[in-house]
């Protein structure tokens, strides 16, 4: 199997909406379903192929353009032996001012790019027109630059906590954050919810298994080392935890999957919550 990939970090004015875009190309690909793993990110996908077929969020479907929630369980993407796209890594406290929907509406779903509007459904034709990465990168940066609202925006405890959670990843205890930011645990945790989509909880077990997998991306063979460095009790705590969320265990992942995706690179170092 051949394939490339590119990545750039958008335009200035989209900080804090979007980290990064990540161009893939891949052809004779022989692994026939891809798991789509848990994320701190809303995603939001292009494919310059045949239409994207998924499975798991819940439901099923074939889009060209797609936008994934954040979940806590695996999407199932049928692979095609020729692939290529775009991938756009979302946060969920920017959703509201790109998309004008909040991360807690698209919470364990995956929608049609295209029912947020006629720009957003025209996408993926003017990026299969492009000549290259470069131009595709600049066609989006255009894009959603013009969709940014002023809107109303997340709480800045919301905004806080998140910002903390990250930086931890999920090492932080709910009543921390609560009082950290002068809530009610309670009432931090609805507010949390509402906006982001998943609760303080359920986010900070995302964030974990993110950090458990870009260790082992990065090279980490000795699972127990992982669980240990991503904040598990131990090795069987982290398996327990990838069965749940990846619906595999790390070495049936590891097995299948790893050989497949491109490295997290600089931009998304084992130990950089960005």
């Amino acid at each position: 199997m051949s394939h490339s990939w590119a990545t750039r970090v958008p335009h200035p004015a989209l900080r804090g909406l979007v980290t990064r875009y990540i161009g893939y190309s891949q052809d004779d690909v022989t692994l026939a379903v891809h798991r789509g793993l848990p994320s701190r990110h809303v995603t939001l996908i292009v494919s310059l192929e045949e239409p994207i077929r998924f499975a798991g969020l819940p439901g099923e479907g074939s889009l060209q353009g797609l936008v994934g929630g954040l979940h806590t369980s695996p999407a199932f993407i049928t692979q095609d032996r020729v692939q290529r796209g775009l991938h756009l890594e979302l946060d969920p406290l920017g959703v509201r001012a790109l998309l004008g929907v909040t991360a807690a509406e698209l919470s364990g779903r995956v929608v049609d790019l295209a029912d947020f509007g006629r720009s957003w459904g025209e996408l993926p034709a003017r990026l299969h027109e492009a000549a290259d990465w470069s131009a595709r990168f600049a066609i989006l940066d255009s894009v959603l630059a013009a969709h940014v609202s002023s809107g109303p925006s997340p709480a800045p405890e919301v905004g806080e906590a998140w910002r903390l959670l990250r930086g931890s990843w999920g090492g932080v205890r709910v009543g921390e954050l609560a009082a950290e930011i002068g809530w009610s645990r309670r009432h931090f945790g609805e507010r949390f919810r509402a906006e982001v989509g998943l609760a303080p909880k359920q986010a900070a077990r995302v964030l974990r298994f993110e950090r458990a997998g870009r260790l082992v991306r990065a090279g980490a063979c000795d699972l127990a080392s992982v669980a240990v460095t991503a904040g598990y009790y131990d090795q069987a705590h982290l398996s327990n935890e990838w069965r749940a969320l990846a619906g595999c265990s790390p070495r049936t992942w590891i097995a299948e999957e790893l050989p497949f995706l491109q490295d997290d690179g600089p931009a998304a170092s084992p130990d950089s919550p960005a």
